[in-house]
């Protein structure tokens, strides 16, 4: 995989969160994906963003800084939720490893973030 399939693979992600297309996680995510903050793989992801979604239909993602490093991707987004002020958000950092066209293992942590850019 050249860096630029990654670097859409990443983007594809957070387009099918933004469009609520979960059953886009069956594409994105191989069959035996594991996500570390979840503790679980392709279900465990589908279930979470639709936890999400029902929580707050507004919730977002916005991309901010993506690099690529051969089979790695690591992703800096911030998370804005219904009825957020401008500028407030979560700061979300993901890290990836893909194999065979798709995210196959992830980690991830989130930390406020409230300050001006």
């Amino acid at each position: 995989m050249v860096d630029t399939d990654a670097r859409r693979l990443a983007l594809r992600m957070h387009e099918a969160f933004n469009a609520r297309d979960v059953a886009a996680a069956d594409r994105i995510f191989a069959p035996d994906f594991h996500s570390h903050p979840l503790r679980g793989g392709v279900d465990a992801v589908k279930a979470a963003w639709t936890a999400m979604f029902a929580a707050d239909p507004a919730i977002r993602t916005v991309v901010e800084d993506v690099l690529v490093d051969g089979d790695r991707v690591a992703l800096r987004s911030t998370v804005h939720r219904g009825g957020e002020a401008a500028g407030a958000g979560t700061t979300m950092l993901e890290v990836f490893r893909v194999a065979g066209g798709r995210i196959a293992e992830l980690w991830g942590a989130v930390a406020a973030d409230r300050s001006p850019r």
